[in-house]
């Protein structure tokens, strides 16, 4: 690793020894990197700021204030043994985000590993637990938190002061709307609202993905299958499936409900604001 730049660090950061940074790492004031911390180019490290090896930390990064990336897992089975932390490129962390390292292999699920793709905002406060999967371009608001060994698909939206339970996965282009909560899956471009209330199809986020109008009216007909014609979800997916099972987003909808092991909310748990674009209104106000 070639030299850092004395002009680009901080002289009240404390660095170890250990510690990989690119040349051009920007490290601000008070800001501490211990242990094994590998830092990419163009990455910026901020004030306050903890960084704690093993961990990786890819290029063009912003580190805000009092972030602490790598700390060790909140869990009572942890005993100080070395884990992970990787972190792709692009992201945004924000003020006093928090995300721990995963739990040894071998004690009980532990797979040794938080990953955190690339080009996500975390906003201020978000968190992600130990042996989290965080996938590309996420937006997690302010106080948005997941609990241990979440998977969240790419460019899911966890709205502000929103929480997902441990083992759940969100879905791609998923939706948790603001101060609400989740015990199940959150299927791929479902919207949630409250604890476990399904509202709708996330069909704005859906266009922004350049995903074609016709594959999204085929999501809404699957999504009305099962909430507002109340089918049994094994019914709705062979329904689904051979009706329109030619777009990929019915492809992936009906692989995550199908081996989803949480399961999903069933039709008991939606309440609408009305027909027709209703659905698209819910996204957007979430």
């Amino acid at each position: 690793m070639p030299p850092r730049d004395p002009a680009l660090i901080h002289p009240t950061a404390v660095i170890s020894e250990a510690a990989q940074l690119a040349p051009d790492v920007k490290v601000g004031p008070f800001a501490v990197i211990e242990g094994d911390v590998r830092v990419g180019a163009g990455t910026c490290v901020g004030p306050q700021t903890h960084l704690i090896g093993p961990l990786t930390l890819g290029a063009n990064n912003h580190v805000g204030t009092g972030t602490v990336l790598g700390g060790a897992p909140q869990h009572l089975g942890y005993k100080g043994e070395p884990t992970l932390v990787e972190i792709g490129d692009g992201n945004t962390f924000r003020e006093h985000v928090t995300v721990h390292r995963g739990m040894p292999v071998g004690v009980g699920p532990g797979t040794g590993t938080t990953r955190v793709g690339h080009r996500n905002l975390f906003m201020a406060g978000s968190h992600v637990a130990h042996d989290c999967v965080v996938g590309n371009e996420c937006l997690f608001a302010n106080a948005a938190v997941i609990g241990g060994h979440v998977v969240v698909g790419d460019r899911a939206l966890l709205s502000g002061n929103s929480a997902v339970h441990q083992f759940c996965r969100v879905g791609r282009l998923a939706l948790l709307s603001g101060a609400s909560a989740s015990s199940k899956d959150i299927p791929p471009f479902w919207v949630m609202q409250e604890v476990n209330w399904v509202c709708g199809v996330n069909t704005i986020g859906m266009r922004r993905a350049g995903i074609p109008s016709p594959e999204i009216q085929a999501v809404r007909r699957a999504f009305s299958l099962i909430y507002k014609d109340k089918m049994p979800i094994p019914v709705a997916l062979m329904k689904m499936e051979a009706e329109w099972g030619q777009f990929a987003a019915i492809k992936e909808l009906a692989q995550f409900i199908r081996t989803s092991k949480r399961g999903i909310c069933g039709g008991h748990r939606f309440h609408g604001h009305g027909e027709g674009d209703g659905e698209t209104r819910d996204a957007a106000a979430a």
